[in-house]
């Protein structure tokens, strides 16, 4: 299907991506959709219905056109799925792509003819000024195309009959999608042209347990309610992501679901929602790790860091709620912090309450310091000193000794060893802190590769 791209930011002389937003009712095979024009597993899929809540945004082409393609959470009248909070939440995510995309896509199950969450999709689609096209999903042979017509009734034009599991139908769907869309979209989008990488990128993950408030925060450093924000554990399903214009150039802020862990982990939507977290943190270039500090430090926040500061990801502890905490609960947390989280070394650590804002600001001036400190580059030279004066001081056991040493990369700083023989462990650390101290490493992973030579 649709040629998947990396996410990148268009050129600035370029008009954004058009916009082409996937909405119906929940459970009609609207994530199923966006994976197949993707041509790869995006979006969480599974049969229980509201698995998507919060919207999704990615990059595709068809055809030689770029556009955006957004999966939203399934729209319901309120109270409709017996969670009136909620429902509200995700189907006003889903009002929001509805009225800004340049074009929408209505997903239906043929199966299940048109029902009266159906009529109250296309009710306030009739009113939008851009395309609509209605995709009657689940047609997944010829014999059932007579079933589409019914859908004509919903008064938005020929529906277009598709299965999204087996692409049958989407290439057609697409077709008239790209015809749909306004043509000034396509300006400065010429065939062969391609966006300016956005490799340089700073991404920032915010990780945590569920009910943590990552969405809370996520929601406050994008200045959008991008991400469903509810009190109920595991709101957020899948990776959402957005880039954010700051004072240290764009940004791209992932949220996260709430990581349990896999022992309590007993449905298959969720399972898949901790894969694509870890998969987030993997890509990161720095972690938010979100603690509730209403709760303080749990054994599942430290494994949680381990697993984290393991990736090579920078740290940055945010004890959010922190405005609900009393003087004796706030000191009982700053132990907590020593006890539990002292791998992380010199990570910064920041009271805020990602709800009223208070704290945040401290944020990105933190975030500068960590950028440069996980992109330093030092001098071959600085390295050796440091390492030949760490070696007079405590020489390594059994005549083990480094050679030679140099920095072989950054994102983290990485260092390559060469030394006569195997060096302990216990001694690596020791030559680690030495760096850290020397270069103020303080808040970065420091990787240490050793190379064996003669000499």
């Amino acid at each position: 299907m649709a040629e998947s791209r990396p996410a990148t930011k268009p050129p600035a002389a370029s008009r954004p991506l058009p916009t082409v937003a996937i909405v119906g009712r929940p459970n009609v095979g609207k994530s199923t959709l966006m994976n197949r024009i993707l041509g790869r597993r995006e979006a969480i899929v599974a049969e229980q219905p509201g698995i998507t809540r919060d919207r999704k945004e990615m990059p595709a082409r068809w055809q030689g056109r770029e556009f955006t393609v957004v999966d939203t959470g399934g729209w319901l009248p309120q109270g409709a799925g017996g969670n009136a909070s909620m429902d509200a939440k995700v189907s006003a995510q889903s009002e929001k792509s509805m009225a800004g995309a340049d074009a929408v896509v209505m997903v239906v199950d043929s199966q299940a003819g048109i029902t009266g969450d159906d009529e109250g999709v296309a009710q306030r689609l009739r009113g939008r000024a851009g395309p609509v096209l209605v995709a009657v999903n689940k047609v997944d042979d010829k014999a059932h195309e007579n079933l589409v017509w019914e859908f004509a009734r919903l008064g938005l034009g020929d529906p277009f009959p598709v299965s999204a599991l087996h692409g049958r139908g989407v290439g057609d769907l697409l077709d008239a999608v790209m015809r749909a869309l306004p043509d000034e979209a396509a300006e400065g989008l010429e065939a062969g042209a391609e966006p300016e990488s956005d490799s340089a990128m700073v991404s920032v993950a915010i990780v945590g347990r569920p009910n943590a408030g990552k969405s809370t925060l996520f929601n406050r450093l994008i200045g959008d309610d991008r991400s469903v924000v509810h009190d109920q554990p595991g709101t957020t399903r899948d990776a959402i992501d957005t880039v954010v214009e700051t004072e240290l150039g764009p940004m791209r802020f992932v949220d996260t679901a709430g990581m349990r862990r896999r022992a309590r982990i007993d449905q298959a939507a969720e399972y898949y929602s901790l894969l694509r977290a870890l998969a987030a943190v993997d890509r990161a270039d720095i972690a938010l790790l979100v603690v509730d500090a209403t709760v303080g430090v749990t054994h599942q926040d430290q494994r949680l860091a381990e697993r984290v500061d393991a990736a090579g990801c920078p740290i940055v502890v945010l004890l959010n709620k922190w405005d609900l905490l009393g003087t004796e609960a706030r000191a009982a947390i700053a132990l907590d912090i020593e006890r539990r989280l002292h791998f992380l070394g010199d990570a910064a650590v920041l009271r805020v309450s990602a709800l009223s804002g208070k704290g945040v600001h401290r944020l990105l001036p933190e975030l500068r310091g960590v950028i440069a400190e996980y992109r330093r580059r030092i001098p071959t030279q600085a390295v050796n000193r440091v390492l030949r004066d760490a070696q007079a001081a405590h020489p390594a056991p059994d005549g083990a000794r480094v050679l030679y040493a140099t920095q072989g990369a950054t994102d983290p700083p990485t260092f390559t060893l060469f030394a006569n023989r195997t060096l302990p462990r216990t001694y690596l650390r020791f030559l680690e802190r030495r760096l850290r101290e020397a270069f103020h490493l303080g808040s970065v992973p420091v990787k240490l590769r050793v190379r064996r030579r003669s000499g």
